[in-house]
């Protein structure tokens, strides 16, 4: 059966197994073989095990279809899952607008995750907050309070201790933490106006959201900023903060926001994301219990896609 070792994996230490395939198991290609042998693992990440050459046969590195005689001697690296590697520190740059004792205000940058997923295992805000700040390992979200759509650009903020994460905390849920987006949305959208609609998971499409009954409630205020012809700039101020909920709300009024794959129905995209940022942040400061209050200008493809469109383009 498995015998336990350890060995070293780009520069860490990984547990390995010792296997040796027993007669009954002669004849099946190795994958077959593995899944029998370590069955408390699923089929493909034995797979992966095998494609990165975790797995040797006899010293080798095994090919996926080796089939097997019967006797050979297995040795299994078992890598770290992507999840379980997720939480690392990388040297990736902020751009911090304001940072103290108890909290860091970022300006995220539109393709930056904030929080490891699936399929974004690293790279993200959060190994970058690791980087910048070891001890918000000890805090749950290494800090993060409130996230960003990856393609949405804008202010976020961080506690950096435990109390400062609780208090920022009930500030959202008691909703008095102020979140003003600026955004580009299409058609002649009315001056001002409130959509107060549940928002939940899409029925059908689990990828998006969408208006549905039941969902969780969700309030969003809107005031046009400036018109361009087709187009207008459009300030949003959040009472609540589901997932996606300008972009629904806005969508769902006939106005989806410019450059949104998602959202935004057929047709070009002047944008390659939705046109959506974070722009200003308001919440009273855990510490001192005075509000404070900032802002972020928009980048550069934002600034850009208002200027085309306001010289006609």
């Amino acid at each position: 059966m498995a015998e336990p070792a350890d060995y070293t994996f780009g520069g860490a230490p990984i547990p390995k197994l010792a296997l040796e395939v027993e007669p009954s198991l002669a004849g099946l290609r190795l994958d077959q073989a593995l899944a029998r042998l370590l069955p408390e693992e699923s089929r493909s990440r034995l797979a992966r095990l095998v494609e990165e050459g975790a797995v040797l046969v006899d010293g080798e590195r095994a090919r996926p279809r080796l089939r097997l005689r019967g006797g050979e001697r297995l040795e299994v690296a078992l890598l770290p899952r992507p999840e379980q590697s997720a939480f690392r520190p990388e040297d990736i740059a902020l751009d911090v607008v304001h940072e103290d004792d108890d909290v860091l205000v970022v300006a995220k940058p539109a393709g930056l995750v904030v929080h490891p997923g699936s399929g974004n295992w690293a790279g993200t805000m959060l190994n970058a907050l690791l980087h910048r700040v070891p001890a918000l390992k000890g805090l749950p979200r290494a800090g993060i309070v409130h996230r960003l759509d990856k393609e949405t650009s804008g202010l976020l903020v961080v506690a950096k201790n435990e109390a400062a994460m609780q208090d920022l905390v009930r500030q959202l849920q008691a909703r008095t933490v102020k979140r003003t987006y600026l955004a580009i949305v299409r058609g002649a959208v009315p001056a001002s106006g409130t959509v107060d609609a549940p928002i939940g998971r899409h029925p059908t499409q689990r990828t998006r959201m969408a208006i549905v009954p039941g969902g969780k409630p969700a309030i969003t205020h809107y005031r046009v900023r400036e018109r361009f012809g087709a187009h207008a700039l459009v300030e949003c101020d959040l009472e609540t903060g589901r997932t996606h909920q300008i972009r629904v709300h806005l969508a769902s009024i006939g106005h989806p926001l410019e450059g949104d794959p998602v959202y935004g129905g057929r047709g070009e995209r002047r944008l390659l994301r939705q046109a959506l940022h974070a722009w200003k942040l308001a919440f009273v400061h855990p510490r001192t219990r005075k509000t404070v209050q900032f802002t972020a200008p928009p980048p550069a493809d934002f600034e850009a896609l208002a200027a085309s469109l306001r010289g006609g383009g």
